[in-house]
């Protein structure tokens, strides 16, 4: 947190408001600058700024000094923005919030001025290559359901210059009437009843059986299994699949994918007998020699990132975890008969109690949680955005003050601050979260702390929040890496 004074009361509010409007919106072209012309991406304490509007600028800004504290603001921000923009800076991800926490911390007080604070800072980038030295690596999206779309929605939408990461295909069970298809699974793509419409224009090329969005060409190819794919035909080679159909979940099975065109396989489940992966966790054991790997389930991905920071620093010694997850594609609208216990029941009329390999999973990724945690969940009547309770021994006594603050602290200023996000409002509920990229919110209001047992409550946008984490995933296994500034390891 900055040690600046509070700012003090404007004599008037709306003036005040549209000179900090004036300054978001003069960060616009500032921001698109360095992005296209440098591939270099701005934050906002995690939050991306590239393509944002002035309004989500000035929100972005409220959060951070609602959860900091200050008054950071865009009086301070703009002036970092502008001597970015100034420099020619190298391929990478800034974050202008932390840079300007800094500024003021020291620099600004000994009166370094922000242009010379800020070349000092990203020197090593001034003159570095602003295009990635790796060439484009081509997608293929294996079914198109609900984290299928949102996984076409992030690639469409981080698409860049090209030369990353290229959504190039989908694949699909053949239809009955191959062009009616085409028309909705478009539709489906442009619309969206809990993430709202796409951003960009999607237009339909009916005789190359594709759809174009953002001006991304994307083909359909209707097979009925992976051996059914001439992939090079389509022009694809060295490409990933990521496949979200749930219905291959073995290495055997998938091992099917890895024909000609494609080198790799990403699993949107948990894995039966391969590496399951939480990015922020243990992402760094994905070696270049493996061919399927799995992004474990969002629950997986929402409860490992607390966990693993708790135990750090508070240790667990037991646990149980009880997850209030929404309901799925899996579950039926009305009765009717389902192989699973109680998931036959009307989705949207009841609460399911069911089960989960979410405490099991967790073993995989954080092995020091092996036997201490166990697992439910309730299927609960929303579309989106579900949330993890962890019930936990700890070692030793502490109080909800402690966790609180050691909570916040992780979300703003640690390596896993993209995946552990941070709210204090008592007024929150789930359909607040939809569309976070964090994979889980930890909820502040609601710990619960008695000496050494801990309740603590993280929400998570279980198709949003976890494709961005699949997302992660997609670049580190391609070997996209971006230096990060301020560095906050």
């Amino acid at each position: 947190m900055t040690d600046s004074s509070p700012r003090e009361r404007p004599a008037n509010y709306f003036a005040d408001w549209k000179e900090r409007e004036a300054l978001a919106e003069g960060m616009i072209p500032l921001i698109g600058k360095l992005y296209r012309q440098n591939r270099v991406k701005i934050y906002l304490y995690g939050r991306n700024l590239v393509n944002s509007s002035t309004l989500e600028i000035m929100q972005a800004h409220r959060l951070v000094r609602q959860l900091e504290d200050n008054e950071l603001s865009e009086f301070e921000t703009f002036p970092v923005i502008e001597a970015l923009a100034a420099l020619d800076l190298g391929i990478a991800h800034i974050d202008v919030g932390h840079l300007t926490v800094m500024f003021e911390k020291g620099p600004q007080q000994q009166g370094v001025k922000v242009a010379d604070f800020v070349r000092q800072q990203l020197s090593e980038l001034i003159g570095a290559a602003s295009t990635p030295p790796l060439p484009p690596r081509d997608v293929v999206l294996y079914g198109f359901g609900r984290i299928g779309r949102m996984m076409a929605r992030l690639l469409i939408e981080k698409t860049g210059g090209g030369e990353y990461l290229r959504l190039k295909a989908i694949v699909l069970r053949p239809p009955k009437n191959p062009q009616q298809d085409l028309l909705k699974r478009a539709s489906l793509l442009r619309r969206d009843s809990v993430h709202g419409p796409f951003k960009g224009t999607i237009r339909v090329d009916e005789e190359h059986q594709s759809f174009v969005a953002n001006g991304n060409e994307i083909q359909l190819i209707y097979a009925a299994s992976p051996e059914d794919i001439d992939y090079t035909r389509y022009g694809l080679q060295d490409a990933i699949v990521v496949d979200n159909t749930g219905v291959f979940k073995s290495h055997q099975a998938l091992a099917r994918h890895l024909r000609p065109g494609i080198a790799k396989v990403l699993l949107t489940a948990p894995s039966k007998d391969g590496k399951n992966i939480v990015y922020g966790i243990n992402h760094q054991d994905i070696q270049d020699t493996d061919t399927i790997i799995s992004a474990a389930s969002c629950t997986t991905n929402a409860i490992v990132p607390p966990l693993y920071t708790i135990d750090q620093t508070f240790g667990i010694v037991a646990g149980h975890i009880e997850t209030i997850h929404a309901y799925t594609n899996d579950q039926n609208l009305i009765d009717n008969y389902h192989k699973a216990d109680r998931r036959g029941r009307s989705a949207p009329l009841n609460m399911v109690i069911t089960s989960t390999g979410a405490a099991d999973a967790v073993a995989k990724v954080l092995p020091a949680m092996q036997g201490k945690l166990t697992g439910n969940a309730i299927r609960v009547p929303i579309p989106n955005v579900s949330l993890a309770i962890l019930q936990l021994t700890l070692k030793q006594p502490t109080s909800t003050e402690a966790i609180n603050d050691y909570m916040r602290e992780v979300a703003l200023h640690s390596p896993l601050r993209r995946q552990i996000d941070f709210s204090q409002s008592p007024e929150v509920v789930s359909s607040d979260f939809v569309g976070s990229r964090h994979a889980c919110i930890f909820d502040a209001k609601a710990t619960v702390v008695n000496k050494q047992h801990a309740t603590l409550y993280c929400w998570y946008d279980n198709e949003f929040g976890y494709s961005c984490q699949v997302y992660r995933i997609l670049e580190h296994m391609t070997g996209i890496q971006y230096p990060v500034f301020p560095n906050e390891s």
